[in-house]
């Protein structure tokens, strides 16, 4: 059978790249079939990477089969996977992210999970000397990855090995990285088409803090004023995306990359005490600046507290 791979639901680029990189690798190198697949439609950082380097978007699936050969990309949470993940034949899980649990696997498998900015940074190293054979597309989906989740370095999560990485591969690609990522980042912040609710999940995890689930949304651009126009109808919708997704409120961070701060929207009281706990902000209306908030995973989802 035909091994599915795939990352989170609300598929950014890192997400859906490496899902199409190492379907390659298993393809092209290990002679196993595999295809990448998603949970749901990519961002618009992630649409320009498939319109750039023509690359087919993968089929989106809402669920997995029982006994379906998977191999799972940039998480290891249950509640970004399948309803039924635990159900299928689960053959190895590539991460960047901490380790969650509540994942059931039919037998031992491969996992690797390491303290780097980007899944496809790892997807590389394991590839080994066989990364030098993927050809510019499969390059090029593997530097957006890294260009996005670092935010061109920007990003705290950067290491010193994600930006040789990615160095080498714009050296292969003859692409000048502040060039590209600009081109990325335009892509990125253009959310004019997408409504309220769609902006809200676009790049959205679930996190529970002493016993209040959040949804913890980030939207990182070079034009924050756009998202930022549109925070009265964005904190309407919260009720609807709450009521929807089972959650007891909605954080939504409005990056600033090229200013390396984060404007929280503060609807309510819980999300100002949220503001004032985790980041020791001073809130006097219905946002907060918050200066070097730029990352999700290290800076803002370990910070939670109520």
């Amino acid at each position: 059978m035909t091994i599915q791979v795939f990352g989170h639901k609300s598929p950014d680029t890192d997400t859906t790249g490496s899902a199409i990189v190492w379907a390659w690798y298993l393809n092209e190198i290990k002679g196993t079939p595999a295809k990448a697949v998603l949970l749901g439609e990519p961002n618009t950082e992630a649409a320009f990477m498939l319109k750039r380097w023509d690359l087919p978007k993968p089929a989106i699936i809402e669920d997995v089969a029982d006994d379906a050969p998977v191999v799972i990309v940039d998480t290891n949470n249950p509640a970004e996977l399948p309803a039924n993940i635990n159900n299928a034949d689960i053959q190895a899980i590539i991460d960047h992210h901490k380790l969650v649990g509540g994942l059931e696997t039919k037998g031992p498998i491969d996992i690797t999970i390491r303290p780097l900015a980007c899944a496809a940074t790892i997807l590389i190293d394991l590839m080994g000397e066989d990364a030098a054979k993927m050809p510019d597309a499969i390059k090029g989906a593997a530097l957006t990855c890294i260009l996005s989740d670092t935010l061109e370095f920007r990003s705290p999560t950067t290491t010193d090995h994600d930006k040789a990485v990615a160095e080498q591969l714009a050296a292969d690609l003859g692409l000048k990285i502040t060039d590209y990522a600009s081109e990325m980042f335009a892509a990125k912040s253009d959310v004019s088409a997408f409504s309220d609710a769609e902006l809200i999940r676009m790049d959205s995890k679930e996190y529970e803090v002493d016993g209040t689930k959040f949804r913890v949304s980030v939207l990182e651009t070079t034009a924050p004023e756009i998202p930022l126009n549109r925070k009265d109808s964005l904190m309407e919708t919260y009720a609807t995306v709450k009521s929807e997704d089972g959650v007891d409120e909605v954080l939504l961070f409005v990056v600033d990359i090229l200013k390396e701060e984060a404007t929280l929207l503060v609807p309510n009281d819980l999300v100002k005490t949220v503001a004032e706990k985790s980041f020791g902000a001073t809130v006097a209306g219905d946002t907060v600046v918050l200066p070097g908030i730029m990352s999700r995973k290290k800076q803002i989802i370990p910070n939670l507290k109520v």
